[in-house]
């Protein structure tokens, strides 16, 4: 399967050495003794990060900056890059230790994302910047599509239902109106979504349903990405 996934990045020749490492979390790593793929991750957020902002400010010459980095949020956040790992399979290569085979860990959105990154980093590492501008290329874009489609994580509310059901599954999210503004025919509605008496986001609209997108998007964005 390691194989499968080599050549789905285009790199059937990179060190597996270091593509294992990309894929062991540190739970394994402690039990087995071995390097886990922490500081790849490190690495490789910084080189996607740039890798974005440079596709990005070269796709869209006339975009602003504040554009451009609402665009950049949404492309590195943790739901994009867990979803390209469930493209990849990933999580059946992932070397877990126990506590985290037997929580689910394989499906777990955080570690699907820090292994997207670590392996990103590892690319870096063994073939430089034009290696890994070329496995970016391939893993974001589907992202990239759906982005310019308007797509990416539009249902704000079915996305961070889907990664709070897999982090927390006894968690319940509720969203509040906390308070109305306007005549009725032109009404703002702003919302409050908690967990456990924890506020996630708040979000505001001309409907209590876009307000409440907003509130999960805002709440998307405290869970794993980056802000905008």
């Amino acid at each position: 399967m390691l194989d499968e996934l080599l050549v789905s990045l285009g790199t059937p020749q990179i060190d597996r050495d270091l593509v294992w490492q990309a894929l062991t979390h540190s739970s394994y790593a402690n039990e087995e003794n071995v390097a886990h793929n922490e500081r790849l991750e490190f690495l490789g957020d910084a080189v996607l990060e740039l890798l974005v902002s440079q596709h990005l400010y070269e796709r869209y010459p006339d975009l602003p900056e504040g554009e451009l980095t609402r665009m950049r949020a949404n492309l590195v956040c943790e739901p994009t890059l867990a979803q390209i790992a469930t493209q990849l399979q990933l999580g059946d290569l992932l070397q877990l230790g126990k506590s985290q085979l037997a929580t689910g860990g394989k499906e777990r959105p955080s570690l699907l994302a820090d292994a997207v990154e670590a392996l990103l980093g590892a690319v870096y590492l063994w073939g430089g910047l034009d290696a890994a501008a070329k496995v970016y290329s391939r893993l974001f874009a589907k992202a990239m599509l759906a982005l310019e489609r308007g797509e990416l994580w539009r249902d704000y509310k079915t996305k961070l239902q889907e990664l709070v059901q897999k982090e927390q599954p006894s968690a319940e999210l509720a969203y509040h109106v906390v308070a109305e503004s306007g005549p009725d025919h032109a009404k703002t509605f702003f919302v409050a979504l908690t967990q456990a008496g924890k506020v996630l986001g708040r979000g505001s609209g001309r409907s209590k349903k876009e307000a409440e997108q907003m509130a999960a998007k805002e709440a998307l964005q405290n869970f794993g990405c980056r802000k905008q």
